[in-house]
């Protein structure tokens, strides 16, 4: 299965796990793999996903489920729904492809893909980072970028819940 091409209905980049696996194969060069809610996108979602696709050829994100994501955040999130998230996701440019995990942690998706680099954020210190043992056996890099200060999606709720700009 190809990486859908630029420009390309955003719908078509979220894949089943099956679609995935054989996307994955179709990628000649690294891929590389991160995850989270990406409940309201922002600019640190995009600058760590710009260069999350910087370190190989393919970028495939794991996307938490509506309900792991109120396992995780509580019951008022997401504010967003799986479907809605994974579209805004593969509107951009950057993405390859978007799969839907419902496990609190992006384990076995990680193990199922077999990427050749994982990336997450700067404040996941190295040993938190699920999945960084499968990649690292495969003799995979794992890659923490610094976060963009101020930007959070829990921290925008709360200052527009408290009326704040």
């Amino acid at each position: 299965m190809a990486v859908p091409a630029a420009g390309a209905d955003p719908a078509a980049k979220l894949l089943t796990l099956d679609a995935a696996r054989a996307w994955r194969h179709g990628v000649a060069g690294p891929v590389v793999f991160t995850n989270g809610v990406f409940d309201v996108l922002h600019r640190g979602h995009v600058a760590l996903l710009v260069a999350a696709r910087r370190e190989g050829d393919a970028l495939v994100v794991g996307l938490n489920g509506d309900a792991s994501v109120r396992r995780l955040k509580g019951p008022g999130r997401p504010l967003n729904g799986e479907r809605d998230r994974a579209f805004v996701l593969g509107a951009l440019a950057c993405v390859d492809a978007v799969v839907l995990f419902d496990a609190d942690t992006p384990a076995e998706l990680v193990a199922a893909l077999q990427p050749d680099v994982l990336v997450k954020g700067a404040d996941y210190a190295p040993h938190e980072i699920v999945g960084a043992d499968v990649v690292k056996a495969r003799g995979g890099r794992v890659v923490r970028f610094p976060l963009e200060r101020g930007f959070s999606t829990t921290g925008m709720i709360a200052r527009i819940r408290d009326g704040a700009a």
